[in-house]
């Protein structure tokens, strides 16, 4: 196995751009995720690609920051991340349809994470490699829909 991954879409009634702007401002993601309760731009930075935030997290079990770096920055289209740089990517499309936008969450854990994983918590590994895949995949759906009801207010 190289990768895992996952997506789920949701219509909503927004334009592109609206979505985009929504979702590369940082400050709300702590609104919408059930993990993820706060980021920010490092440096005053923002959504271009080469761009680098950081992001809290917190489960019931753990806290952490990751530093994240920006891999695509297409306005309307596409917003996407790498966390540290390498281990696992999240992505934003936003597709236009008649009665709004499909949008697109989407997560790839790469190879290069799950071999940190397997580095980091040895025996453990594969434990902990799928309870952060459950949790994404958990997190995708509830995410989208906070985005929704924030769009559409």
């Amino acid at each position: 196995m190289t990768t895992i991954t996952h997506s789920e879409s949701i219509l909503v009634n927004a334009t592109p751009d609206e979505l985009y702007g929504l979702v590369t401002d940082l400050s709300n993601m702590g609104k919408w995720s059930p993990i993820c309760k706060a980021s920010w731009w490092k440096e005053g930075d923002g959504p271009r690609v080469g761009a680098w935030f950081v992001g809290r997290n917190e489960t019931d079990y753990d806290t952490w920051e990751t530093e994240c770096l920006v891999d695509i920055a297409d306005p309307g289209k596409e917003f996407s991340f790498l966390v540290d740089g390498n281990l696992i990517r999240w992505g934003y499309r936003f597709e236009p349809r008649d009665s709004g936008t499909e949008l697109t969450e989407y997560w790839e854990f790469l190879e290069p994470g799950l071999q940190y994983f397997r580095d980091t918590y040895g025996d453990e590994a594969q434990w902990h490699i799928e309870r952060r895949t459950q949790e994404a995949i958990d997190g995708i759906g509830e995410t989208l829909r906070a985005i929704k009801a924030s769009a559409e207010e």
